[in-house]
C-alpha cells in the first residue's frame, strides 16, 4: 500500500520557482457519483515536458482536463481540490474558465480541424474570439503559430485550402498551431499521436521537444517509448482499491524508467500489466 506522502510527490529537482508551473493539491474528480481521481498532488515544472502514464481508465485524460477546467463541461462532472497556475487557484470563486483555457491550451487525441474553415481560419479562430481584428496583426500571428508548430513551410501556399484536406499529421500540427496562436502558458496534449503513423508521430515528438523552450507541456500517452523519448518528468496513475485514479509515482523520467520506487510502476513500465 502506498502511503499518502508518497502520492503527494514533488520532483527531485525543481529549477526555477514552482509557481511558474502548475501546482496540483489534493485533486479529486467525479463523473456524477463515479470518482475518477483521488487526492492527486504534484508540481508540474515550467518549460518541461511531463508525461502522464497508466492503464486505460486510471484517470489520465480526466487529470489533464482538470488542468484547464475542461472537465467541468461534462454534465454532472465536478472537481474538488486546488490547481494553482502561477500561484492562482483556477477553481477559486470568480475565476473565468474561458480565461483559464486561453492560458492553458489543449490538443486532443484525434486531429480536429474545423472542417468548414481554411488553414488560415483554423489558426485565426481563437485570435478572433480574443478580439484581434487588424489584418496585418492577424496574418503575423497566424504565421508565427504555424512556424512554432513546424507547419508553415508546408502550408504557406495552401492557407486558403480547407484544413481537413491536410494529412493526418499535418492536421494535428494545425491543431497545435491553433492552440499556440493565443499564446498560452501551458499546452496539454491528450495522446496526440495515437491516430498517426510513425513518421507523423516522429514529427510531433520533435515538435514537443522544441516547444518546451517556450511552454510548459503535459502529455498523456500509452506509449512507454514515447514517454521515455519526449518527457523530462513522468507521473504514473493507477486505479486504486476504491476504483478512483491515484498517483502512484512521480519523478524524473530517466529515474522512473530505470529505477522506479514502486514495484507497480516497474510492472507497468515493463509490460507485466496494463
Amino acid at each position: 500500500m502506498v502511503m499518502q506522502e508518497e502520492r503527494t510527490m514533488e520532483p527531485q529537482t525543481t529549477p526555477g520557482p514552482a509557481t511558474r508551473g502548475i501546482v496540483v493539491q489534493k485533486l479529486n474528480a467525479w463523473y456524477g457519483p463515479l470518482q475518477a481521481l483521488r487526492d492527486v498532488s504534484l508540481t508540474i515544472l515550467p518549460n518541461r515536458v511531463t508525461s502522464v502514464i497508466g492503464p486505460s481508465g486510471c484517470g489520465k485524460s480526466t487529470f489533464i482536463r482538470c488542468l484547464n477546467r475542461m472537465h467541468e463541461v461534462v454534465p454532472g462532472a465536478r472537481v474538488q481540490g486546488k490547481v494553482l497556475l502561477d500561484g492562482e487557484d483556477i477553481y477559486a470563486p470568480g475565476v473565468d474558465p474561458v480565461r483559464v483555457r486561453r492560458r492553458v491550451g489543449m490538443v486532443f487525441q484525434r486531429p480536429n480541424p474545423f472542417p468548414t474553415m481554411s488553414v488560415f481560419d483554423n489558426v485565426a479562430a481563437g485570435l478572433r474570439l480574443n478580439g484581434l481584428r487588424r489584418p496585418g496583426q492577424m496574418s503575423d500571428a497566424v504565421e508565427r503559430a504555424l512556424q512554432q508548430a513546424a507547419l508553415w513551410d508546408e502550408v504557406k501556399d495552401k492557407l486558403k485550402q480547407s484544413g481537413s484536406a491536410l494529412s493526418g499529421g499535418q492536421q494535428q500540427r494545425l491543431c497545435i498551431a491553433r492552440a499556440l496562436a493565443v499564446q498560452p502558458e501551458v499546452l496539454l496534449m491528450d495522446e496526440p499521436c495515437s491516430a498517426l503513423d510513425p513518421v507523423a508521430t516522429s514529427r510531433i515528438e520533435d515538435l514537443v521537444r522544441a516547444l518546451k523552450e517556450r511552454y510548459t507541456i503535459v502529455i498523456v500517452t500509452h506509449n512507454m517509448q514515447q514517454a521515455a523519448r519526449v518527457s523530462d518528468m513522468t507521473a504514473f496513475l493507477l486505479m486504486g482499491d476504491d476504483r478512483a485514479g491515484e498517483l502512484i509515482e512521480y519523478g524524473q523520467t530517466r529515474q522512473m524508467f530505470t529505477n522506479p520506487r514502486d514495484e507497480r510502476t516497474e510492472a507497468y513500465i515493463t509490460g507485466r500489466f496494463g
